[in-house]
């Protein structure tokens, strides 16, 4: 069995051939440019060259490709958008289209010299032609995919705060970390980024969605240090966004471990020290919602008030030299031997869950 996993990031997209009676170190893996990062550089190209763009395809992740569009607007140049690629800079319409951006059906209604850019977060085709480049075939029994989702929230209502009820919501109500991965049919409605991912895929080929945070962090726990850690913190430092769980035992017989608190914040606003003493608070259990969103993060939620004295914090995520300071003493995890696949290791321990007739396959695997 050959399962693709993929994790998409806002710098990188860390990219898993899983095969079955592989061992984890001789699987094959690549660690490309985001597709945020390649519509950028397409759409910085074009306002090198002054010609105007057209987006089509679907929604994506936004960042550097949304900022890249706006300032192709500011330098004067002309920007039209099929109404899904141009929720890519906002779900409300009324508001991509106040920034000067024009609405088109088709890429056909757009001027003639204006220059086709596709927006999609997931291209197949070029992975495949990467891996037949090195005689891999691009065959898959399954395809597995992580991306980070704020939902469609409703005109007027936060994109933070939204974020943070559909987690509340999720891993809130359950303390596993894979309760924010789904199966193609099972997919929330509101998460419309993972929605424009399935659409990208072949409708029969069997799929696992998940938020990249939950991915990182579950895939940490394939590092035996960090397995072996009865309350540990587990933290992803990512270029966007800083997501940090506590991780207590659920009482069970089998040792498995549930979430007692996360937080979640944007890592480019905090403050030095900031985030040792969002870890404090949650060790404490006092952290509360409103702290963290006041400071321009997601919001944070504590399922028990019972101060827990971490035994690990495990630290993972492109930006996560953050945490070298850290009074924490921050391991940083290294699942299978690699930190930067620490994601697709996750979403193969999410799609043994999601999908029982993989789980003796994959774990027999990663063991």
């Amino acid at each position: 069995m050959r399962l693709l996993a993929i994790d998409i990031g806002t710098g990188t997209q860390d990219i898993l051939l899983w095969q079955s009676g592989v061992e984890a170190e001789n699987l094959i893996q690549m660690v490309m440019p985001s597709p945020t990062v390649l519509v950028e550089r397409r759409v910085r190209a074009a306002t090198s060259a002054g010609r105007d763009i057209v987006l089509t395809g679907v929604t994506m992740g936004g960042g550097p490709c949304a900022w890249a569009i706006m300032d192709h607007l500011r330098a004067g140049y002309r920007v039209f958008a099929t109404p899904e690629a141009a929720r890519t800079l906002d779900d409300d319409l009324e508001r991509v289209t106040a920034d000067g951006v024009q609405l088109v059906a088709d890429a056909d209604e757009a001027p003639a010299g204006a220059l086709r850019v596709e927006l999609r977060d997931l291209d197949l085709d070029a992975i495949g032609r990467a891996l037949q480049a090195f005689e891999i075939a691009p065959e898959y029994d399954g395809l597995l995919v992580a991306a980070f989702d704020h939902g469609a929230a409703p005109p007027g209502y936060s994109d933070r705060a939204f974020r943070f009820d559909y987690l509340t919501q999720t891993i809130g109500r359950t303390g596993r970390l894979a309760e924010l991965s789904y199966l193609r049919d099972d997919l929330p409605p509101s998460l419309t980024r993972l929605a424009a991912i399935a659409s990208c895929t072949p409708p029969d080929m069997p799929l696992v969605l998940m938020d990249t945070g939950a991915a990182a962090a579950l895939g940490a726990l394939d590092d035996p240090q960090v397995r072996r850690a009865r309350y540990p913190l587990l933290v992803n430092v990512g270029n966007f966004h800083t997501l940090a769980f506590q991780l207590v035992p659920d009482g069970g017989q089998n040792g498995d471990l549930t979430v007692r608190g996360l937080f979640e914040h944007h890592t480019g606003e905090l403050k030095p020290g900031q985030l040792d003493g969002l870890l404090d608070r949650l060790a404490l259990g006092s952290l509360t919602n409103e702290e963290v969103f006041e400071t321009q993060g997601h919001g944070a939620l504590m399922r028990s008030r019972t101060p827990v004295q971490p035994d690990l914090c495990a630290v993972t995520g492109p930006r996560r030299a953050l945490m070298s300071a850290s009074q924490y003493r921050p391991y940083f995890a290294v699942p299978h031997g690699d930190m930067m696949l620490a994601g697709t290791f996750g979403l193969l321990r999410a799609a043994a869950l999601r999908k029982p007739q993989w789980c003796e396959e994959i774990e027999g695997s990663l063991g």
